[in-house]
């Protein structure tokens, strides 16, 4: 299968993903995720006001294969959750860098280090690495 890896994202290596506008990340889970995954069927989440501090997870992903930790690729205050994804977490396959996102969160520092992201060609290489 042929997964996208937008260029306008940062990635870690446990496949979540970050968009940041402003000061505004929108956080959610790699098309490789979702496929490794399979059928998505619980989603945990933080509420809106909880703060996300990097390398602490946030929540859990469940799928008829495994449970899985989420991880914050920023440190910040969660501004809105995507309350769909929770009520339907198999719909996230549907369209996991648009209307399957998780968290926005508001960033503490825009300018500080976002721990160990990757640009989309790295992250894409470490895939075809793993895959190897």
């Amino acid at each position: 299968m042929d997964l996208e890896y937008p260029d306008d994202l940062k990635y870690l290596d446990s496949h979540e993903y970050v968009r940041l506008d402003g000061d505004i990340a929108t956080i959610g889970i790699s098309a490789f995720a979702v496929d490794q995954l399979g059928d998505i069927v619980f989603l945990e989440l933080p509420e809106i006001g909880d703060a996300l501090e990097i390398e602490t997870s946030f929540g859990s992903i469940e799928s008829v294969k495994a449970v899985e930790d989420l991880n914050p690729p920023v440190s910040g205050t969660v501004t809105d959750r995507n309350e769909d994804m929770i009520e339907s977490p198999e719909l996230i396959a549907e369209d996991p860098y648009g209307e399957g996102w998780l968290l926005k969160v508001r960033v503490n520092d825009p300018d500080e280090d976002f721990g160990e992201v990757m640009s989309a060609d790295e992250y894409r290489a470490q895939l075809e690495g793993d895959d190897a």
